[in-house]
């Protein structure tokens, strides 16, 4: 199938695009043996091969989905890649994060993916954005490219991609990972919908967890990742019908594939510039921000009340399977939903002071707004949660 000069739709499928970009003008001696088996194929051809050579797609994060998606992208011969990621690499990356080595630890790992990506093919151009994605330099970023990838895992970096997108009239394959489900689309608001019509709105603040928080199955991000390299060679060559308009939702505990139509909303509000997606996200809840104010100690403030043998019952927030990894000596575990829901005060004694803490600070803040709320007025919770205490206190502790 070739692509066409408007996008078509049927009935159970997705949409069908002009093809992205021009085609190079030519394919070398040596890339035509590299990309010979993509040569043979009809639809694909010397034209869509040159196609390829001659797009310029942009992955934001070289993480869980960025890895496959940039390998893939490099092995099937797009010919400039850009890599917007400014983290280092850290050992509990390497289970999913599969284009970082264990001799890239500590490294960036925008340069550990040019590195991966030289060694799967030498043709391609790697343009590094060692820089954390704002509403300052988003524009500015996109501007050089003809595609967006987008495997990011929070909510403020999705909705800033989109809006960028949006204004800069750009198409961009989205991917979510989260335990054992994956989610993938294609957005482009010129030719259907965008981000923003199948989320108007952003979760409430600590309802949907990070992969940090909730885990994720290595090899999903492998699912995940070439289904979105696979909707980005379509969009680029104009083949076969991608994902826009529809929603693939994937289980891989129940091997299932399933999809879901996305519409238009022609009511929603138009994107006309970028926001501050942190403050629109409510990355913390206003009542959680308020109750740390005042109500927050250090790592080191809670190893002071142990030494010096203070009356204070800590509490551990998060859940049963993370408390099993690692946690600290004397607290006591009881999950963060059961203290919002009220179920957990009466567990609670009146005759000492409360300490909080999670993994990192955020769902014991949003804990801390609860207790306070329920007459628990001198509770503090610990910043920086266990990994500040593991890093800070007890470096005997592992983390994750």
């Amino acid at each position: 199938m070739t692509g066409n000069t408007s996008p078509q739709g049927s009935d159970g499928g997705g949409t069908t695009l002009p093809p992205l970009v021009e085609p190079a003008a030519e394919l070398t001696k040596d890339e035509v043996a590299r990309y010979s088996r993509h040569l043979i194929i009809p639809d694909v051809g010397m034209v869509g091969q040159k196609r390829l050579k001659n797009a310029k797609v942009l992955v934001i994060g070289a993480g869980g989905l960025g890895s496959p998606a940039l390998l893939y992208l490099a092995a099937a011969g797009v010919g400039t890649l850009g890599v917007v990621e400014f983290d280092e690499v850290d050992e509990s990356n390497l289970h999913r994060q599969i284009i970082h080595g264990q001799s890239d630890l500590g490294r960036s790992k925008a340069e550990s993916a040019r590195d991966s990506i030289a060694e799967v093919n030498p043709f391609v151009k790697v343009n590094l954005h060692q820089t954390n994605l704002t509403s300052d330099n988003a524009l500015e970023i996109f501007a050089d490219y003809d595609l967006i990838l987008d495997g990011t895992d929070n909510f403020a970096t999705r909705y800033l991609v989109n809006d960028a997108a949006v204004l800069q009239g750009k198409p961009y394959v989205w991917g979510s990972i989260f335990r054992f489900e994956g989610q993938a689309s294609v957005f482009w608001d010129a030719y259907g919908p965008n981000y923003r019509d199948l989320y108007p709105e952003p979760p409430p603040p600590g309802m949907v967890p990070s992969c940090a928080e909730g885990g994720v199955l290595g090899v999903l991000c492998a699912s995940i990742g070439s289904i979105m390299v696979n909707e980005a060679i379509k969009l680029i060559t104009g083949i076969g019908e991608t994902l826009l308009g529809r929603l693939m939702i994937y289980d891989a505990l129940e091997m299932s594939y399933r999809t879901v139509k996305i519409r238009k909303d022609p009511n929603a509000d138009k994107v006309t510039e970028l926001i501050d997606y942190e403050t629109f996200c409510g990355v913390v809840s206003d009542d959680a921000q308020q109750a740390a104010a005042d109500s927050t100690i250090t790592p080191q403030e809670l190893k002071d009340k142990f030494d010096s043998e203070q009356k204070f019952e800590l509490i551990d927030v998060r859940e049963p399977h993370e408390y099993d990894i690692v946690h600290i000596d004397g607290s006591k575990l009881i999950p963060k939903d059961r203290i919002l829901s009220g179920e957990a005060l009466a567990e609670l004694p009146q005759d000492r002071q409360i300490v909080l803490h999670c993994k990192s600070g955020g769902r014991s803040a949003e804990a801390l707004s609860a207790l306070h709320k329920a007459g628990f007025s001198d509770a503090v919770h610990v910043g920086g949660g266990v990994l500040g205490w593991a890093n800070q206190v007890d470096q005997s502790l592992p983390t994750y």
